[in-house]
C-alpha cells in the first residue's frame, strides 16, 4: 500500500482522480483514457506512470484483438481509505487499509442490518445489475448512517479538545510546555514521540527533560485530583504528597 504522503500527492491532481475513476470500473488503454478525458495520450501515460510508481495502479500486457502486438492496459492496484478532518481544535489525517476477503469473511465486521446482503451474495461471481443496485442502495444508506454517527462523534471530540485547549492555555504559561501537553493529548493513549517533539522545539535534552518533568508533575497532580487519590503524608515520606494509590 502506498504511504499517505504519496497518496495525497498523487490524488491532489484532478486528472489523476479522473483516470482512477475510470480505472475502478474496468481496465483501460492509455489511448482510450486520452479520448475520454480529452487529454493527449502522452500526458495520460505520464500520469499513469506516476500512479504506478505510487502503487495505486498496475499495468498488464494483453493480446491485441486485431492480431497486432500486445497492448498495455492499466487497472487499480490498491484498496484504502483516506480520512481528513480539519477545523478549530481538530486535525486528523490518516490512511486506512480496507479489509480483504469475501462477504462471509467480512461479515463479523459488518452491521447486522446488512448481513442479509452477505447471505444473498456469498459464493456468487456475478450479480444482475438490477439486483446489485438494490444491494448497493442499502449499503449506501448504511454507510451514510455510519458517517452521520462518525460526524457527530468527531464534532463531540472537537468540542472536548477545544475545552482541553482552554485549560492548557490557562494552566501552562510556556509554549513548549503546552506543546508537550498537546502531544500527549493527541497520542491516542500511545507513547508520544517526544524525541521528534524535542527536535521540533529545538530543545537540548536536559532542557527538554526539565520541561517534561514539570509537565508530568502538573498532569499527574490533575489526574490524581480528578480520581480523588489525594492524601497528606509526612514531609519525609518518599510518596508524592498528592497521590494515594491505596485509596479504598
Amino acid at each position: 500500500m502506498s504511504d499517505m504522503d504519496t497518496a495525497l500527492s498523487l490524488l491532489q491532481n484532478k486528472l489523476r482522480r479522473q483516470i482512477l475513476e475510470r480505472l475502478v470500473r474496468e481496465p483501460h488503454y492509455p489511448m482510450h483514457l486520452a479520448d475520454l478525458t480529452g487529454v493527449s495520450q502522452q500526458a495520460i501515460v505520464k500520469h499513469l506512470r506516476a500512479l504506478e510508481r505510487g502503487g495505486l495502479v498496475q499495468k498488464e500486457q494483453v493480446p491485441s484483438e486485431k492480431g497486432g502486438p500486445p497492448k498495455t492496459v492499466y487497472s487499480v492496484n490498491d484498496s484504502f481509505s483516506l480520512r481528513i478532518d480539519l477545523g478549530p481544535d481538530l486535525f486528523n489525517c490518516e490512511q486506512r487499509k480496507l479489509p480483504s476477503g469475501g462477504p462471509m469473511r467480512l461479515s463479523n465486521r459488518l452491521p447486522q442490518s446488512v448481513i442479509p446482503i452477505v447471505d444473498s451474495v456469498s459464493g456468487r461471481k456475478k450479480i444482475a445489475v438490477g439486483e446489485g443496485m438494490g444491494y448497493l442502495g442499502e449499503l449506501n444508506e448504511a454507510i451514510e448512517s455510519l458517517d452521520r454517527q462518525r460526524d457527530a462523534l468527531i464534532a463531540l471530540h472537537q468540542q472536548i479538545r477545544g475545552r482541553i485547549g482552554a485549560a492548557v492555555e490557562a494552566d501552562f504559561d510556556v509554549y513548549e510546555e503546552r506543546s508537550i501537553v498537546h502531544s500527549i493529548v493527541e497520542s491516542k493513549g500511545q507513547l508520544a514521540d517526544f524525541s521528534r517533539l524535542a527536535d521540533e522545539l529545538r530543545l537540548e535534552t536536559p532542557e527538554f527533560n526539565q520541561l517534561m518533568n514539570q509537565v508530568s508533575k502538573r498532569l499527574e497532580h490533575q489526574f490524581a485530583k480528578r480520581a480523588g487519590h489525594v492524601v497528606a503524608v509526612s514531609p519525609t515520606s518518599s510518596l508524592k504528597w498528592w497521590i494515594n494509590p491505596s485509596k479504598e
